[in-house]
């Protein structure tokens, strides 16, 4: 938390133990959908700016799904407790990249005019090499080149969510991650400021 207070963005490796690592690549589902872009009406598919595949977790989910949302729901608290950023609940999606899948550079929420407050990334990719691609690349707000992060294993990236523009690149090998948002109410909506 001291990290997002002072640079609104931070890396944790093994943040998922490896037993929880292995049991979400277990859960992982037989049926995908396209990602789209754009929320509620907006909504839709753009094989020019992201070609991943998605499938939502469900909160009613059972063993390695019920076990990481529950660590997301400690982490809310934590922020909350440290940031008070108010955050309200959480929603998350399994993401599959395939050799060639990519995700162009976007942000995950527009000032004002989101719910969404901070962004999470988890990786489910053991053995994850240079060669495979699929590169997080995180920009800061001034649009200038911040990181580049592998999409390891057990690593989490936390990040303000409307502070931070970020894409994938083009992996090279199937590449799968949690991506998720701790949201604020509706009727709380406002700026979250990036740290200066």
């Amino acid at each position: 938390m001291d990290a997002i207070a002072e640079r609104g963005w931070t890396l944790v490796d093994d943040f998922l133990p490896p037993d929880l690592v292995q049991g979400l690549q277990e859960a992982l589902p037989d049926e995908w959908q396209p990602a789209g872009i754009g929320r509620a009406q907006q909504h839709q598919t753009n094989s020019a700016i992201r070609r991943d595949q998605i499938h939502w977790l469900e909160r009613e989910a059972g063993g390695a799904v019920a076990r990481y949302l529950a660590m997301m729901e400690q982490l809310r608290l934590c922020a909350n407790r440290e940031l008070m950023l108010g955050l309200f609940d959480y929603e998350a999606h399994f993401a599959r990249y395939r050799p060639g899948d990519f995700y162009g550079r976007h942000r995950d929420a527009f000032a004002g005019r989101s719910n969404r407050r901070l962004t999470t990334v988890c990786y489910l990719n053991e053995g994850w090499q240079e060669a495979d691609g699929g590169l997080l690349r995180l920009y800061g707000d001034d649009e200038q080149f911040l990181s580049d992060i592998a999409p390891r294993a057990g690593r989490l990236v936390l990040f303000l969510s409307e502070a931070f523009p970020h894409e994938v690149l083009p992996a090279r090998a199937e590449r799968h991650s949690i991506a998720g948002w701790f949201r604020v109410n509706g009727n709380a909506l406002g700026r979250v400021d990036p740290p200066r």
